[in-house]
């Protein structure tokens, strides 16, 4: 039997939305509130009753973890016989906040985003905060087998180069965690500031060694905040050591 679906699509308002991931992923959505709901930032999030707002963030939490199963059962069977050091790394390589940005701009979603006007340069991770969202969502329409295949298949091996990926090195907090290990240091992340409140809340993290302030971050994100610290602490160590 001949699908509807293209007709449905057609008469949509939303087909400009359904076109374009179509022409990015290569498939119709069944959901689309799933996926408009992905592309809604926290700073434009929508109210609906009783001051409960909604946005991507709970599909941003889901694909968090969808991606991260994915990825380490790709690299899993990739590298039969790599340590989990080895997996570890590569997976966090992966699925970095630097990488999803990338892959976020490259694939085109970051100009899907609805965001508040007044706030495009204070998320830093807006991009690949969305590109998880996107997962989510896609995992909750479909399930986890088809949105595994459009990882692996439309992702990965169409957009990651996993031998440059390999020599990378774009987590600074373990490059840091490494070094101060090494130099038998201690270091400590501490978040010495909050600004603002509910969306536009912001964490300000200052990275110690041995006791010593030695980079600051801010971000939305305790986490963002302490891979910015760290960024700054190794960027002040390593041009000053001989």
């Amino acid at each position: 039997m001949k699908s509807f679906k293209p007709v449905k699509i057609y008469l949509s308002p939303d087909k400009e939305l359904f076109r374009t991931i179509k022409n990015i992923f290569g498939f119709y959505p069944d959901n689309i509130f799933l996926y408009k709901l992905a592309f809604r930032h926290r700073s434009a999030a929508q109210e609906l009753f009783n001051g409960v707002k909604v946005s991507n963030e709970r599909l941003e939490y889901l694909g968090d973890a969808v991606l991260n199963l994915v990825v380490a059962d790709y690299l899993y069977k990739t590298f039969p016989f790599k340590d989990e050091g080895f997996l570890t790394q590569m997976r966090s390589k992966i699925v970095s906040r630097a990488q999803l940005n990338d892959l976020s701009r490259k694939l085109g979603l970051d100009r899907l985003i609805q965001k508040s006007q007044n706030s495009l340069s204070q998320f830093r991770s807006i991009a690949g905060d969305t590109f998880e969202a996107f997962i989510g969502a896609m995992y909750f329409d479909r399930g986890y087998e088809f949105t595994k295949k459009i990882i692996i298949n439309r992702i990965i091996k169409f957009h990651l180069d996993i031998d440059e990926i390999e020599t990378m090195d774009v987590n600074p907090k373990s490059t840091l965690l490494e070094w101060t290990q090494k130099m038998k240091k201690m270091l400590d992340f501490r978040v010495i500031e909050e600004v603002g409140t509910g969306p536009r809340k912001q964490y300000i993290v200052e990275a110690y060694i041995d006791d010593i302030p030695s980079g600051k971050g801010q971000d939305f994100s305790i986490k963002g905040a302490e891979q910015l610290a760290a960024e700054k602490a190794c960027n002040s160590i390593f041009q000053t050591e001989p």
